[in-house]
């Protein structure tokens, strides 16, 4: 599962207006990052760049598995992100959008959809559609199909919105029992969705290269 990001020189602007720029890092697996600032400083942008969501403007980023280069059309096979502009398929029940979910992006081998609803505590929600959920309900269902998905790259864009203490309580959880030596990034500006990452990243100060 050993997995390098690599980012040379990168920038990514929008009009005029440069977002970030000159910004060369290297992102492993088994370790936790965060992107931290304040609203509207790019940290999303920054972590849809890493994500391969976003093109970058300039500079170049490098994507390597088990030591060998990934295509970009292969690059979705590696990733897998939780965010809150991300829609969930509402027409399905919980347990059809686990399954289907699986299908184009497998989940643990060591789990099924069945444990995972039981973990997120919505049993009782298991056959009911996700539009009927609540924000808080389908944040938790954002988080499972990203966590429990069988990829090396867990990116995590203010991975505790709309929960409440318990909520935060089991995102931190599933952190710590299951994203064991995946390369994780979180986009945040509070503490409480970061804490066990050991590498922080400021967008204040990748601004200040801007030029």
């Amino acid at each position: 599962m050993k997995m390098k990001i690599s980012l040379s020189d990168t920038g990514k602007r929008y009009n005029r207006e440069w977002i970030f720029r000159h910004f060369s890092f290297d992102f492993y697996s088994g370790k936790a990052y965060a992107i931290t600032g304040n609203n509207g400083s790019g940290k999303s942008t920054l972590l849809q760049v890493i994500g391969g969501a976003i093109m970058a403007s300039e500079g170049m980023i490098r994507y390597e598995h088990a030591d060998k280069n990934i295509a970009a059309e292969k690059l979705f096979e590696h990733i897998t992100i939780a965010a809150p502009y991300l829609e969930l398929t509402e027409e399905m029940t919980l347990l059809e959008f686990l399954h289907f979910h699986g299908s184009f992006k497998p989940l643990r081998a060591d789990i099924t959809p069945d444990q995972i609803i039981s973990i997120l505590g919505l049993e009782k929600s298991a056959n009911k559609q996700l539009r009927y959920f609540s924000s808080g309900m389908k944040q938790r269902v954002k988080l499972a199909q990203a966590i429990f998905s069988d990829v090396p790259v867990l990116l995590l864009d203010e991975p505790c919105s709309n929960l409440d203490e318990a909520g935060i309580a089991l995102y931190h959880q599933l952190i710590q029992d299951y994203c064991t030596g995946k390369l994780i990034i979180v986009s945040s500006n509070e503490p409480q969705e970061y804490e066990f990452c050991k590498e922080i990243i400021r967008m204040s100060e990748l601004r200040n290269d801007v030029a």
